[in-house]
């Protein structure tokens, strides 16, 4: 393991998880109805690596409307399963669940799916939340989520545009 994961370091996903390390700044919208904007608001974000650079956490703050929102994600790769993964936080969209997402093998691009239960008195759902991380460069990045219907159907969700600010 050591090997491998010093090989990816230098020059796999681990060293792509590294160039996302900072204090970003940015804009936060979130969609219900792809139709119409909910909320687009301020966020703020500080991207670590952690455990030598196994994984990469974000912690950040926004709001909806005047509501506040604080999160945390840890992202990984999977050496052996040559899979990112992630698990998340946060106080807007998980209540009080963690949500496990993981992407496909072999896939290079930071893009991972993870599920959630819709509970009402009436009903249970079980949806899909597709996350994809794009670093346009070193100091721009695009964090974007899909809810994904029970059905399949994808529609943009969340989308997060951060600038590095240091």
């Amino acid at each position: 393991m050591n090997e491998k994961f010093e090989q990816s370091k230098t020059d796999g996903a681990h060293l792509q998880l590294s160039r996302m390390v900072g204090d970003w700044e940015g804009t936060t919208r979130v969609w219900f109805d792809p139709a119409k904007l909910e909320d687009e608001s301020p966020i703020s974000g500080t991207m670590r690596l952690i455990l030598d650079g196994r994984f990469i956490m974000h912690e950040y703050k926004s709001k909806f409307g005047e509501e506040p929102i604080t999160g945390m994600a840890i992202y990984g790769y999977h050496l052996d399963l040559q899979k990112f993964q992630c698990a998340w936080i946060d106080s807007f969209h998980n209540g009080s669940a963690i949500m496990f997402s993981e992407g496909k093998r072999g896939d290079q691009n930071l893009n991972i799916l993870g599920s959630y239960s819709y509970v009402t008195p009436e009903m249970e759902q079980h949806w899909g939340w597709r996350t994809t991380i794009e670093l346009i460069t070193d100091s721009e990045m695009v964090i974007t989520a899909y809810n994904v219907s029970p059905e399949g159907g994808e529609t943009k969700a969340t989308e997060t545009v951060y600038k590095k600010v240091q």
